[in-house]
């Protein structure tokens, strides 16, 4: 088994980890190439969304209440999934009515009210 000397040392150098990469990416970003819009960072954030929720929550809830945990992971699997598609009709839309702000898309789809 684990002794207490090596958890709280292990606890440490996860953390130093954390604020190194903190740091690091702080660093990129005083130079202006922010790490936020990188594709590995939303990829990593997603994983670690999905790795928490289960090891926290869903293990305790499946075992509660059998398949009652599997919305949790449908939601944002077909919002993922289907994205795209509402994207796409998004962009001809505002690209067919010469709409260049999100404001602009809303009044036009519920009218131009100046109330």
């Amino acid at each position: 088994m684990l002794n207490g000397p090596l958890v709280v040392l292990t606890s440490f150098l996860y953390l130093g980890l954390l604020f190194a990469i903190a740091y690091w990416a702080d660093r990129r970003a005083d130079t202006g190439r922010s790490v936020i819009a990188n594709p590995t960072v939303y990829a990593l954030s997603l994983a670690v969304y999905c790795t928490a929720w289960t090891y926290y929550g869903s293990v305790g809830r499946a075992a509660a209440s059998g398949v009652g945990f599997l919305p949790i992971y449908l939601g944002p699997t077909l919002a993922a999934t289907l994205w795209v598609f509402l994207l796409l009709k998004m962009v001809r839309i505002s690209k067919s009515q010469r709409i260049t702000s999100i404001a602009d898309f809303v009044s036009s789809r519920y009218g131009k009210s100046h109330l």
